[in-house]
């Protein structure tokens, strides 16, 4: 098995404390000195994050292949060979803007290899959600393990099967596991996804879950919570929503992270705290020794060390698990015959990251999104079209190194080829176009959202098409954007000034999710036209243009001191 050198020790119980614990000779403690009592209890926790139902193993370029659910499944099998108390967490996101393998299946195969991975704890992140209520109880009725989430209100009112908590027995240790949904999930997701379902301040939440849980007889807490880490201070501390759930909770004896792709394994608030890269690329494996049994009725802790290790699954390293194969081959060669079919090329790669580097493309000028925003407005005609690159998911044009799990054929050269399967991973939420005038202000209102989360990293963050902006990220949120001209029309931006004020009226092309008040965006969605899904009409502008030939254009100008900078 490959294993990841990236290891963290954290002691929770002080050496002196125990060391007198085991010095009392009382009867137990001779018991245990004996061999007639196992006293201390390995247990093991094998997590995930953001798998976002990545079945096939994922290609990072010029590392290599990572997990893939055939491949996890046999590296967890291993895992629990070599110590049975073992429980097996991930903490939202599963699957939701997932590879059409699984999204194409309506997400059916992500929750059945986890079946066969042998989960046994999930909680829901915003993706879980992007559906409806009634894809995922489908999908819940599906799953052999438990879902728990302990702070949504109205919960048991939309959801059946579904848990605050869940209490296994590992070797005579309770082990309660307590989920939390991350509070701003309704706003990522198309509004009315979560039926009458109100999400609540985890903190509280979590804390009652674990009071309930203890008077159950747990023994032993584990907060599994979609939300993450975001950033690293000067000093090297970790901060984000997972930080702040840590400091605000006590009592847990493990707290599991998710939705940021981060790895960060270390302690706050005095408590052992881990997050994994999303998609399989790591999976943590955390051992925690337990006491059985209190020897000193003054000692009060029983978890005596947590030892975090982050492991790189790499897929070539294990077989893969013969019955999940047998699961997706069958779906694999239904998807061939329709995705991978070329429709078009591009003269350069066009890749989701940004300009300024960052992967999802969340903070600068992306060419996927030049490309999806130009065909979204010279299909419909528009003066301008907007979309959040939250709602971007992957590459668009085929790889030069072949990835075996693609909808690709190998790479020839010169052009880069674009399928319809690439087009769908870019768009895999099924938007819908919709076509709406707004007013100089509309716009400027949706600008100013698009930029309101920087110099962080959020899915709301804008493409634009038809014109080039500029905002100040030193002023006010709300208050950043200072100006906008039209395009040419070859993309170069022009002098020529947008008018931002309620005196204009401009048409704009933009999806379904954000004309809703999607991530926040002003409602627009009672007064808009229904077009076409996303995906379709950029095959169409790819097929219609090839080979494209997109550019950076200067479309979004940033002025301040924590502008991102663009990558040379």
């Amino acid at each position: 098995m490959a294993k990841s050198p990236r290891r963290r020790t954290i002691w929770l119980v002080a050496l002196l404390a125990l060391v007198a614990s085991l010095v009392a000779v009382s009867p137990a403690a001779a018991d245990h000195a004996n061999g007639q009592k196992k006293d201390i209890v390995e247990l093991q926790f094998l997590t995930i994050s953001d798998w976002h139902a990545q079945l096939d193993p994922l290609f990072v370029f010029g590392v290599g292949s990572f997990g893939g659910a055939a491949q996890l499944s046999t590296y967890f099998q291993q895992e629990r060979a070599a110590n049975p108390n073992t429980l097996t967490l991930t903490a939202g996101d599963a699957y939701g803007a997932s590879p059409p393998l699984s999204s194409f299946f309506d997400e059916e195969p992500a929750v059945q290899s986890m079946n066969l991975m042998g989960f046994d704890v999930d909680t829901f992140g915003n993706h879980n959600f992007d559906g409806g209520i009634a894809d995922l109880q489908q999908l819940i009725d599906v799953a052999d393990f438990q879902y728990v989430s302990a702070n949504l209100a109205n919960r048991d009112a939309n959801l059946t099967g579904v848990k605050d908590y869940e209490i296994f027995d590992m070797d005579g240790i309770k082990v309660a596991v307590v989920g939390v949904t991350n509070p701003e999930a309704p706003t990522l997701v198309f509004p009315g996804s979560f039926g009458t379902i109100e999400v609540t301040d985890p903190v509280p939440a979590a804390m009652e879950a674990r009071r309930a849980a203890k008077r159950d007889g747990a023994h032993v807490f584990v907060l599994i919570a979609h939300m993450g880490v975001t950033s690293f201070d000067g000093d090297g501390n970790p901060q984000g929503p997972l930080v702040d759930l840590a400091n605000g909770v006590k009592g847990f004896d493990l707290i599991v992270g998710d939705h940021t792709n981060v790895e960060f394994g270390g302690v706050i608030n005095n408590m052992p705290v881990v997050e994994n890269r999303s998609k399989g690329r790591t999976y943590a494996r955390v051992t925690m020794e337990v006491r059985r049994k209190i020897l000193n009725p003054k000692v009060k802790a029983k978890v005596l060390n947590v030892d975090i290790e982050f492991v790189d699954p790499v897929s070539s390293a294990v077989t893969p698990d013969p019955a999940i194969v047998a699961l997706l081959d069958p779906l694999r060669a239904q998807l061939v015959a329709l995705l991978g079919v070329v429709i078009g090329q591009s003269t350069v790669f066009i890749p989701r990251s940004d300009e300024c580097g960052q992967s999802s493309g969340r903070t600068c000028e992306s060419l996927v999104g030049d490309v999806v925003t130009d065909a979204m407005r010279t299909t419909y005609g528009t003066d301008f079209a907007i979309t959040n690159s939250g709602g971007l998911r992957a590459n668009l044009t085929c790889p030069e190194v072949d990835d075996p799990a693609d909808f690709c054929p190998l790479f020839v050269g010169p052009d880069f080829d674009i399928t319809a399967g690439q087009v769908l991973t870019v768009l895999p939420f099924g938007n819908v176009v919709v076509t709406v005038d707004v007013g100089g202000d509309e716009l400027k209102a949706m600008l100013e959202r698009g930029v309101s989360a920087m110099p962080g990293i959020s899915g709301r963050f804008a493409q634009v098409s038809g014109l080039c902006f500029t905002y100040d990220i030193d002023a006010a949120v709300g208050s950043r954007v200072t100006g906008a001209v039209l395009q040419n029309p070859d993309e170069t931006c022009s002098t020529t000034a947008v008018d931002l004020t309620s005196a204009s009226t401009h048409s704009l092309a933009m999806n379904d999710f954000m004309a809703s008040g999607g991530d926040g965006y002003p409602v627009v969605i009672d007064r808009a036209s229904s077009r076409n899904f996303m995906d379709g009409d950029v095959a169409a502008y790819v097929t219609a243009n090839t080979p494209i030939s997109p550019s950076i254009d200067g479309r979004i100008t940033c002025v301040g001191s924590t502008c991102p900078v663009p990558v040379p």
